[in-house]
């Protein structure tokens, strides 16, 4: 007879309740804790979530004031989206890329509502790295030339491509292999501390000539890798004349544009993507997180109809047998219709001045925070020891070398206060779901200004400007 659901093959001992400190022992004992050192890791045991919180297994609930790792756009436990699940579970839970199915249809017509007009051929993946592998393969197979151009303060996944393409220490592990072949890196764009040491707005965005140098100065160029704004390292928002200068630059010099969207996408910004900010459009689109609010794993690529074309008669030479799921598919059909019915988007960009003004008070109350910067519901605060200077606490070379992160001592703090803040190295990003309120919003922002004295006593102190002092004598 076939095995079925209802068999009770399992014993008793193999179905018995685990304790929460059964789980987090397995958990350290037989798995591998991303991007750390494995020794000290003590994993948080979750047991439920709802809107923007989330309850551990002794009941205590935290703020997820970053959404999680800035995907859960819709927050946790979105009725709409769970349904849509289970339905596609009784319908169909698999079929090969090769089919046609509901859900891929009804998504494919969606995006074409969502996307920057004229995005209209897509492949989906299973992340935002595959989807970024899927461009880098389409670039090169559609320019017939090889290079990517990627900017230092960036991610861009971890598969061997898309490290490849990082310019973060996540890809130091793997070089020499780990670079290439085919990536080249050039100066991401950041005004608070500008790779070039130029000034904004004099510079007249220095860094895109920077680039087009690079393209005119190397062979084989097929395309230019960006995050509109950039994510995990910095939350760095361009100047508005960047992505067009960029575009311009690109449709001169014949390379491809590509957007990776993963984090910037699906209204965290306050539009539908952040290209979207300065009315650009780039020649592919990658994205994922937040189109599933990360309730399943779905990627997608996205790119023009002339790229689109130039496969009609030429063999496209990509795919894996997931692509397409109709598992991932349904779900975000369910998330685009409720951001839709929700107006989560207007929602982001309405919350921003809130936000900032709220970040811009941190800034003017403690030493250690050197520039909050970010757009819609997604922001960064940077610490520094010393404002003038501009001299983080610490280093990319400090987080893998696995030296104490101030940020990660300030944020366990917080956590221990009941909200949990993703830090990187040396700044704390706050991409909450797009549902939160402004109650939630003070509430993270005040539970991180209490714990910022803790950087504000490493800061360098600041002379006082000798009129002040006169002033103050008199």
């Amino acid at each position: 007879m076939s095995p079925t659901a209802t068999d009770e093959t399992s014993t008793p001992s193999q179905t018995a309740s685990l304790t929460s400190a059964e789980v987090v022992q397995i958990t350290k004992d037989t798995n591998f804790g991303t991007w750390r050192f494995q020794k000290g890791w003590t994993p948080l045991h979750i047991v439920d979530t709802d809107g923007c919180t989330i309850t551990d297994a002794s009941g205590k609930t935290y703020l997820d004031f970053s959404a999680q790792l800035m995907c859960m756009n819709l927050g946790h436990k979105n009725p709409a989206v769970i349904a849509s699940i289970a339905k596609q579970a009784e319908e169909l839970a698999y079929a090969m890329p090769g089919y046609a199915t509901t859900a891929r249809a009804e998504l494919s017509k969606l995006l074409l509502d969502v996307l920057p007009e004229g995005l209209n051929r897509f492949f989906f993946t299973t992340s935002g790295t595959d989807a970024n592998e899927a461009a880098f393969k389409i670039a090169r197979m559609y320019t017939g030339k090889s290079k990517i151009i990627a900017r230092y303060r960036s991610y861009h996944g971890s598969t061997a491509g898309s490290i490849a393409a990082t310019g973060d220490p996540r890809r130091w592990a793997m070089e020499p292999r780990g670079k290439g072949p085919g990536v080249i890196f050039g100066p991401e764009v950041h005004c608070y501390k500008c790779p070039i040491r130029h000034t904004y707005p004099g510079c007249g965005i220095a860094c895109v000539d920077y680039l087009e140098h690079m393209i005119r100065n190397e062979s084989d160029v097929a395309a230019v890798l960006v995050e509109p704004i950039v994510g995990t390292n910095g939350v760095i928002v361009p100047p508005d004349e960047y992505m067009p200068k960029l575009r311009k630059v690109c449709d001169e010099t014949g390379v491809l544009l590509i957007a990776d969207e993963v984090m910037s996408g699906w209204g965290r910004a306050g539009e539908w993507f952040a290209m979207d900010l300065w009315g650009v459009k780039p020649d592919i689109l990658c994205t994922a997180k937040g189109i599933t609010s990360a309730y399943v794993p779905l990627g997608r690529c996205a790119t023009t109809k002339a790229i689109g074309d130039y496969f009609q008669d030429h063999y496209f030479a990509h795919g894996h047998t997931y692509e397409a799921h109709p598992m991932t598919l349904a779900p975000a059909v369910a998330t685009i219709k409720e951001m839709q019915r929700l107006g989560l988007v207007e929602r982001a960009r309405k919350l921003a001045p809130f936000v900032e003004e709220k970040l811009l008070a941190l800034k003017a109350k403690h030493p250690s925070v050197g520039d909050v910067r970010g757009k819609g519901l997604f922001w960064a605060v940077d610490l520094v020891k010393d404002q003038k200077t501009k001299e983080p606490f610490n280093t990319y070379t400090d987080k893998v070398s696995g030296k104490p992160l101030l940020v990660d001592q300030i944020a366990a703090k917080c956590m221990a206060d009941g909200v949990i803040i993703q830090a990187w190295v040396s700044h704390f990003v706050i991409a909450p779901p797009l549902i939160v309120t402004e109650e939630q919003l003070e509430q993270g922002i005040a539970t991180l200004d209490r714990h910022l004295g803790m950087a504000d006593e490493h800061c360098v102190p600041q002379a006082v400007p000798a009129s002040t002092s006169e002033t103050s004598d008199s």
